[in-house]
């Protein structure tokens, strides 16, 4: 039960909504917990005791820290080396796959969806106690909300437990937020039904071919499809999820901004899954940089840490390629690009970069991945086939409206529009457009593709 099922819209999200306005509002956080652990429990028995089992261990470690810290004492680090070395070891149990230590069925049928997000976000939250950033929490049900809390389970954000304690202390369900919340989730809904389940289509029709009998352009029509459908997937489940909270008073914040279309690939980097990179940034870049004062050390540091962020995508060569070429292109951006260029200009070079560094995202080793990219500039020595155009035919519209629709072109045009009338008008539709948007993607969700193997990775 993921927030694109029938099950979840039509059944799990308004009843969930209804019990938790029906209880006292001394009452709705442990509703939300509950309802939580239900969601969780929708994916088996495996699932919830992985989640229980990763908070227990990670609260009592956090509270054996606070109290350390507060008698002063100097092993503190013992319990944080121990929680962060559990958190890891959960992560490479269920993402890594390692051959001759996990059999492929039992990964597989083990594999809790948002384990990565857990992990972080408790590591997050132990080191932030060991740095005295946090205190550690004492009751039980806040942290428990903190690690299964269902609308951001699956695609986050990922907060410090500090702002999302904050964050839940503070809500003030409406029906104004309600409205807000809906028209978010639909929005997500949409992003994932009709563009990205349609864009898996592509790249599936693109990936049953051999890489050795692709034209130049269908393999970049098929590294677009997949870029494109990577996107929609995280930012629809993001926006879902962030919607979902809305309604229950608990304002999110948006995890993606609007990234395609960037002129520099530091500014796609900085709108791309940003809690994600963050958490990167402050836990890994940042206190290692701290270290040395050698600029070409602290450029090294810089790549690593965009290194595992990579690798925290796709556990394997080519997740790692994928982030040492983004944080190896920054690098280069800002000590070879010292003057303004044309925004079309950086616009179009950071598109095709993009498109290029996913297939390491989207290839099943590093070397087809490579392989690909050759084919991608003519290794077959063939521009366009029948093929081609049966791509062109087939999804040219899709490609064109996911294109503009990854941009904040519309969003730009809508806060631009002056009167006041106008405004109003927008207003009073809003309602009606949301309500046929998600009956259109109802019907949609009975005959579309299914992006959801994306989502499994991570």
């Amino acid at each position: 039960m993921i927030y694109s099922s029938l099950l979840f819209i039509y059944g799990f999200f308004p009843l969930s909504l209804l019990i938790y306005f029906l209880l006292p509002k001394g009452m709705q956080r442990t509703g939300l917990l509950l309802m939580s652990m239900v969601f969780c429990g929708a994916f088996g028995t495996k699932y919830l005791l992985t989640f229980f089992g990763c908070t227990v261990i990670n609260y009592t470690l956090g509270r054996i820290m606070g109290q350390m810290r507060k008698n002063g004492s100097r092993f503190t680090w013992i319990p944080l080396v121990a929680g962060l070395s559990a958190d890891m070891l959960m992560l490479f149990v269920f993402r890594a796959r390692l051959p001759g230590i996990l059999k492929p069925s039992f990964a597989e049928s083990s594999f809790p969806l948002g384990v990565s997000f857990l992990s972080l976000s408790v590591m997050g939250y132990l080191m932030d106690v060991y740095r005295g950033k946090c205190n550690a929490e004492r009751n039980i049900v806040s942290f428990c909300l903190y690690t299964m809390y269902f609308p951001r389970l699956i695609m986050g954000p990922l907060l410090r437990y500090d702002i999302f304690r904050k964050a839940v202390r503070s809500r003030d369900p409406s029906l104004e937020e309600i409205g807000v919340g809906m028209s978010l989730f639909v929005k997500g809904l949409a992003k994932k039904v009709l563009a990205a389940d349609n864009l898996f289509m592509m790249y599936n029709a693109v990936r049953s071919v051999e890489i050795s009998k692709l034209s130049a352009l269908s393999a970049w029509l098929g590294a677009l499809a997949y870029v494109l459908c990577l996107y929609f997937t995280l930012s629809g489940f993001a926006d879902m999820g962030t919607g979902i909270s809305y309604c229950f008073g608990i304002k999110l914040v948006q995890s993606f901004n609007y990234p395609m279309l960037s002129s520099r690939i530091k500014f796609f980097a900085s709108k791309w899954h940003m809690q994600l990179i963050c958490w990167f940034r402050r836990y890994i870049s940042r206190p290692l940089k701290t270290l040395t004062e050698k600029p070409w050390l602290r450029d090294l540091i810089f790549v690593f840490s965009w290194c595992m962020a990579g690798f925290w995508y796709k556990f394997d060569l080519g997740g790692l390629i994928w982030g040492a070429m983004i944080g190896g292109a920054m690098l280069l951006e800002s000590k070879i690009i010292k003057k303004k260029i044309l925004k079309a200009t950086g616009m179009i070079y950071t598109f095709l970069l993009v498109q290029i560094f996913g297939v390491f995202l989207a290839g099943d080793s590093a070397a087809g991945s490579l392989h690909y990219i050759i084919v991608m500039f003519g290794g077959t020595r063939q521009l366009a086939d029948s093929f081609t155009i049966y791509l062109l035919r087939s999804y040219l519209v899709i490609l064109l409206v996911s294109v503009y629709a990854s941009t904040d072109l519309f969003r730009n045009m809508m806060m631009r529009t002056g009167g006041a009338v106008i405004r109003k008008v927008i207003t009073a539709a809003t309602p009606f457009i949301v309500t046929a948007v998600l009956l259109i993607c109802t019907v949609f969700m009975s005959y579309s593709g299914s992006s959801e193997m994306i989502l499994m990775q991570l």
